[in-house]
Order: structure tokens, then sequence, then C-alpha cells
């Protein structure tokens, strides 16, 4: 693995990125082509049933592709869906090598878009870069692994841990910046939930206004008053297990549970956490009355506390965004879930 491939794959991350919000329920994938001249042509997926970032990429290039090296985030297709094969794409425009980030879990794929490759005589390298890739296509991957979306976690808390005062009443915890990545984390999310009892109290809209892209799909634990902004929206009455099936079957890459405490505890208890983003304000509620990150009882001894994985912290003014996963020793109930999904990729 050169410096020059690990760069390329960086480059073809960072492309993306631009896919993020345009192109779901596809992969956004990102591809990079480097000419035998050195020239470099980038492409990444485009909307559904419009060109995957392989082909977007040998489009912009035209004639240099051919003998060229193709840098690409996920594994190339070979299969008919909305779009032909990108494999068949890649072997006609002549390119000679092609770098894969990661192989696609997805049950119409799972190496085989390697295999072709090969098979035509066409150079293949898998891995590079394999730990961003994986980072940036953690929800897709996720989904095709279990069959259900990936679970981001987010509460806003004082540093003392509570997220609202004794009487529940609503109102902002942290300030206009983590307000914006709350946003953009919404517009990043298939769906999003909420408990009923967080509806009552706060009369939320969990829309995307404070960032660009789509609003998710809204839903709330239990039945709530036909004229809440949150309406229209899916009164959701049986258990959460069913829930995450459902909007798998459905093609929802990612869920954003906004709380509060008691939906919180209950995604969390369950182990179907996949990434927990707590927002902490430099505010001291005070006293033990107040309303709690998780709902429930506490942690009998300190050996009985859960404990996860940093992954980052950023300064979101004066406030800090912490993110951490279980650790790999935590113990979930996915592994009932463990079965390759063959939800259509258009």
């Amino acid at each position: 693995m050169s410096d020059i491939d690990k760069q390329s794959m960086r480059e073809a991350v960072l492309v993306a990125a631009s896919a993020r919000l345009t192109c779901r329920p596809n992969p956004w994938v990102g591809a990079v082509l480097v000419a035998p001249d050195g020239r470099r042509f980038s492409g990444f997926t485009q909307p559904v049933g419009r060109a995957h970032a392989e082909v977007e990429a040998l489009r912009v290039a035209g004639d240099a592709a051919r003998g060229s090296t193709l840098y690409v985030t996920l594994e190339p297709c070979n299969h008919f869906g909305r779009t032909p094969p990108c494999t068949d794409a890649i072997i006609q425009a002549g390119v000679s090598r092609v770098v894969v980030g990661v192989e696609d879990p997805d049950a119409r794929v799972a190496g085989n878009g390697i295999r072709r490759l090969r098979d035509a005589g066409v150079q293949v390298e898998v891995g590079v870069g394999a730990d961003l890739v994986r980072e940036q296509l953690a929800p897709y991957l996720h989904h095709r692994r279990t069959g259900r979306p990936y679970v981001l976690l987010k509460l806003a808390m004082t540093i003392d841990g509570y997220i609202a005062a004794k009487t529940g009443s609503g109102g902002r915890i942290t300030g206009d910046i983590a307000r914006d990545r709350v946003h953009q984390l919404r517009a990043e999310s298939d769906a999003i939930v909420v408990g009923a009892g967080t509806v009552r109290a706060d009369d939320p809209l969990l829309t995307v206004r404070h960032a660009d892209g789509p609003s998710p799909r809204r839903i709330v634990l239990g039945r709530v008053p036909a004229d809440a902004r949150v309406q229209p929206c899916t009164e959701w009455t049986r258990s959460i297990p069913e829930l995450l099936d459902q909007l798998g079957n459905e093609g929802v890459l990612q869920l954003m549970v906004e709380g509060g405490a008691h939906v919180a505890a209950s995604f969390h208890e369950a182990g179907l956490v996949d990434r927990y983003v707590f927002h902490i304000s430099p505010a001291i509620m005070g006293g033990g009355d107040a309303v709690p990150a998780f709902a429930g009882d506490t942690a009998s001894t300190l050996a009985d506390v859960w404990r996860g994985r940093l992954v980052a912290t950023q300064a979101l003014g004066d406030d800090v965004e912490v993110v951490i996963e279980p650790a790999a020793d935590t113990p979930t109930d996915r592994s009932v879930h463990n079965h390759e999904k063959n939800t259509e990729q258009p």
C-alpha cells in the first residue's frame, strides 16, 4: 500500500461526503480516477436511479480512463438494479487497477464485484483506507449486516448529567452551535424517534431548519395529540426491536434517538445503541431531583458501570460534543439479527 494509494483513498472519502444527503438509500460512495499521465478525476454517487460513483468518475475522465487506477470507497456492484453493474463500466473503460476501501456486505455484491474485475484481468486491491471508509459508511454497512438501522442516540445535558429541570419543563440546555449540529445529525438520519412524554413537554418539530438537508421521518413512541407540532408522524405502540426490524425492512439506514430519559434508557439497556452523541453544557443543575440523562436505577457498584469507547470530541461554542460507542465486549442483542439483508439498492 503506497502513500499515493492512501492519499487517493482519503480524497475519495472526501468526495463521498458530497453525496451523504442526496443519494440515500444508496450508500454515499466516492471514486477518484488517476490517469496514466497523472490527471485526476472524481465522482460520487448521484441521486437514486442515476450513476454510481465509479461510473460518474469514468464519465468525467472519458478516454483518460484507459490504463488508469480507480480508487473507490466501496466495492463496485456487479448486479442490475436501477442502473447496470459498475463492474461492466470499469472493464469496458479499460481501467487497469482498482483500489477498494471495503467490501460491500450487501448479499448481491459481497465480493462478487471484486471477483468479476479480477476475472476480467483487472488488478484489485482491497482494504486501503478501510478504517476511514467504515467510519463514513457505518450506517449503510450496519444495515446490510444486521437488517436494522444504525441507531444514534443524541442527548443534551448539563455537566452534572441532567437533561431537564425537575418540573420536566422544556427548553434548550446547549447553545446555537450545538443546535446547528443537531440539525445536521437530523439531516443525516432517515428517521428520528422521541417519546410521547417529550412531545407533551416540549412540543418539538423534529425537522431540519438550521442545516442543509432533508428532514427525517418522525416517529413517536406512544400516542400524541392530533395538533402536536410533530404531526404528521408515526405513533408506535409496539416494541422497540419490532420498530427496528420494520424500519430496517423499509430501508432506513440511520435512526436518531432524541430522548427523553425513558426512551434513552430503553434503547441503552437493550443494547440497541450503536453510537452515543452527548452535547454537554458548562451548566450545573445542582441537587438530585432533576431529570437525568437516563431514567431508571443507577449501577449498584463501580464494577457494574457501563463503559464505552471514546470516538471523538469537539467544541461547539461553549458546549462540548462527546461521541462514544459500545466497547467491543459490550453485550447487545445484535447477534440474533446477523443476517445478510437483501434490500434492493436502487
